[in-house]
């Protein structure tokens, strides 16, 4: 009995001493710099995951990691999880892997053995095939560990790269974010931004101003708005944290664990045979007035439900994630609201960048055409809408997955080749009765066709108009397009739903076997 007791003891004694390391590991800063952290309205690193994940499903892993540094006092510093939490949890009952970097914690800076627990659940995750979320709040690279530290950011971005397009990667910016540390989210597929308290830059206010005299600030310079208008950066921007971690779950519900697997599916919570005459209302209207790309979106979409990626940044393309009958796919649509709908230096970057995620993830692609053309002036030309418009083509061009298109209104030019065109393997392509198909709109092409017949018409201006009926009637319609087999069908617009629903599930087991080859190169 009394060995019995002496091994009790010895095992209560390790027990208390793993306890008392764990409790110290998971002290984070301390509670004066949680304070004054929470005073900027910021959450803690371990709060955070508490908000993110489901209830008591966080698992943590390398806690009782420490740094090796010893250099410039660091030797006499203890840095609570080397200021950054790590492990897995599940989101909607699926596994994620996940870190949240520590702001408390020597300004959550990343030396190496930092930077090493992040990558050990980046390969965790690649391995297993499922997401990576990273929670980002951070000063950037630790000073006092110097190469070290920017090894530490090389590693993190070679496993950016190795995993794009095969597990999603996702990065809410949740404090500071500078120098090499932005671009580690800018390689990941999806960037969260919150606003009052999220910051994204390469180099910061002081440096901006004796580099190059201009004088800003932190918002101005890389704050959320800045980056979901401006940059492009943002895809998402949150008024809150907790809005942001809805916002991210929101998200996965749309999207697959991996390449190889399909986002989940849900009942059907909308009739897949419903008909819309709001779409009949939008074809027969003025076709120089415009209307809500995003109600006729949500009419197309199982409950009217549609999330919206890029919100604020080159709004003349709307891209995001619906649900018809139940099953997942990307949109991708010309807003005529903004800019005609013509398509931009930006709207190409962003379209493009949209069309290879859902390829890469075997999500279907739906396409909305209403496209004057490619937007005009000095400022595009320079820079560079030939070589930055093609990104948009070359992404159409190299998809693989099911492709479904309808031309709403106008498809003038270049533009219409590039979105989604049979031409350049559309599979079905379907026209409202009101789709104008065209090289250019009527207008520009009657007055270089018939210019001389107008002139030298008595009444030249009842001339140009009957000439742009004819003209309209003849060649800027759907029907030359169908009858050429380059528009599947001409169907009635309230028919739209339905039609999509249809032509997504008979093209649901597509397989194209591609050129062989290491990869393409594309238009950079």
């Amino acid at each position: 009995m009394d060995n019995e007791f002496i091994e009790d003891s010895r095992i209560s004694l390790k027990t208390k001493a793993l306890a008392e390391r764990q409790k110290r590991a998971m002290s984070g800063g301390g509670p004066e710099r949680e304070k004054a952290h929470k005073e900027k309205g910021k959450l803690t690193a371990r709060e955070r995951l508490e908000l993110l994940l489901d209830d008591d499903s966080f698992e943590e892993i390398d806690l009782l990691v420490e740094k090796r540094a010893r250099e410039f006092g660091l030797d006499a510093k203890y840095f609570p999880a080397d200021g950054v939490v790590t492990g897995f949890g599940r989101i909607h009952g699926r596994p994620v892997c996940v870190f949240s970097q520590d702001f408390t914690v020597a300004g959550g800076t990343l030396g190496l053995a930092h930077a090493r627990k992040i990558c050990k659940v980046m390969d965790i995750a690649l391995e297993s095939g499922i997401p990576v979320i990273g929670l980002c709040d951070s000063g950037g690279a630790r000073i006092q560990e110097g190469v070290e530290a920017l090894g530490g950011y090389a590693e993190i971005f070679y496993r950016n790269v190795e995993s794009s397009g095969v597990i999603p990667q996702i990065s809410a910016i949740l404090g500071p974010c500078a120098g090499g540390a932005v671009y580690s989210p800018a390689l990941t597929d999806f960037v969260f931004m919150v606003e009052g308290i999220s910051h994204m830059f390469i180099t910061g206010p002081d440096v901006v101003k004796s580099a190059t005299g201009e004088v800003c600030d932190f918002e101005s310079l890389g704050g959320a708005d800045t980056h979901s208008q401006k940059s492009g950066v943002a895809h998402f921007v949150a008024g809150s944290e907790q809005d942001c971690f809805r916002q991210i779950r929101e998200l996965l519900e749309y999207l697959p664990q991996n390449a190889g697997e399909k986002p989940p599916s849900v009942l059907p919570s909308d009739d897949p045979n419903r008909t819309s005459p709001f779409f009949d209302e939008v074809a027969e209207m003025d076709p120089k007035k415009s209307y809500s790309i995003h109600e006729v979106i949500r009419e197309l979409a199982d409950s009217r439900q549609f999330m919206e990626v890029h919100r604020g940044f080159a709004r003349n393309l709307v891209v995001g994630f619906i649900r018809l009958n139940g099953e997942v796919a990307g949109l991708v649509a010309n807003n005529p609201g903004v800019l005609s709908g013509a398509l931009d230096i930006s709207a190409s970057e962003k379209g493009s960048r949209f069309v290879r995620f859902c390829d890469a993830f075997g999500l279907p692609i739906v396409t909305l055409v209403d496209v004057p053309g490619y937007w005009p002036g000095m400022d595009q030309e320079h820079g560079g809408i030939i070589r930055r418009g093609a990104k948009l083509l070359y992404a159409y061009c190299e998809a693989t997955v099911p492709k479904v298109t309808v031309i709403l209104r106008k498809a003038y030019g270049g533009a219409y080749d590039v979105m989604s065109s049979k031409h350049i393997h559309g599979d079905i392509n379907f026209a409202w009765p009101s789709a104008e198909i065209a090289v250019m709109g009527p207008q520009g092409a009657v007055d270089i066709l018939f210019k001389d017949q107008i002139k030298r018409d008595p009444n030249p201006t009842k001339k140009r108009e009957e000439l742009l009926k004819a003209y309209r009637d003849e060649f800027a319609s759907p029907y030359q397009a169908a009858s050429r087999g380059y528009v599947d069908e001409v169907i009635i617009a309230s028919q739209t739903r339905p039609k999509v629903i249809r032509a997504l599930r008979f093209l649901k087991n597509k397989k194209v076997e591609g050129v062989k080859k290491k990869h393409g190169n594309m238009p950079l």
